[in-house]
């Protein structure tokens, strides 16, 4: 097994993605009008995209606060995030949304690396949002190539199946996970949005893809 002292951690990287993606996620929540909120999400069943980004804000500020009592995260806890802001208007959870994006990175970054799924997650949640509305770069974009990156360090850090990418959409390959000598890593042949998906335990349903040497569920996060 590799020892996790090689696997190198950038701590500013989930910062910097972090606000790439505000830079391009507010103004398009800002223009959006608030029955657009309403729509129910495919990535988060059972909630709406109000729901979706409530949940987003709660978990940054809880982040800047440092606030992690026992069960933070739960489903439970997350629903009651959710149902604390039930009467804010939209541009209030807009606004916490974007200080959390702003101000989460250092937190993170002067963590152990634990939260940096915290920073991965949100950028998932931007694209339930995007696929919600029909909007390109869902689960892709521009803040793509910092996404690969983040997602890369942590599979590895956390010792997960071991996986060669070969996406269609950039030049090369990724090695993700960590090999431990028990079995030969899984290859995944396809686009980067789907790899995500496959990784956030988002549907595949309709993809062209080949995953060969893991299955599906196997390489949910965040399940």
């Amino acid at each position: 097994m590799t020892p996790t002292s090689e696997l190198p951690r950038d701590p500013e990287l989930p910062g910097r993605l972090l606000a790439a993606e505000r830079d391009l996620l507010v103004p398009l929540l800002r223009a959006r009008p608030d029955a657009d909120f309403a729509l129910p999400t495919a990535g988060c069943p059972g909630w709406s995209v109000r729901d979706v980004l409530a949940h987003c804000s709660s978990a940054l500020m809880r982040v800047v606060e440092s606030r992690f009592e026992k069960g933070v995260f739960s489903p439970e806890s997350n629903d009651r995030d959710i149902a604390d802001r039930a009467e804010w208007p939209v541009a209030r959870i807009v606004d916490e949304l974007e200080r959390g994006m702003t101000e989460a990175g250092p937190a993170i970054a002067a963590s152990d690396g634990r939260l940096d799924l915290v920073a991965l997650g949100e950028w998932v949640h931007a694209g339930d949002v995007r696929e919600v509305w029909d909007e390109p770069g869902a689960y892709a974009g521009e803040t793509l190539p910092e996404a690969l990156a983040l997602l890369t360090w942590y599979t590895r850090r956390r010792g997960h199946v071991p996986l060669r990418a070969d996406l269609d959409d950039t030049d090369d390959p990724l090695t993700l996970g960590r090999p431990d000598g028990s079995r030969s890593p899984a290859r995944y042949l396809g686009p980067a949005a789907t790899l995500i998906r496959l990784y956030s335990g988002r549907s595949v349903e309709g993809a062209s893809y080949e995953l060969v040497g893991a299955g599906e569920e196997e390489l949910n996060l965040f399940g």
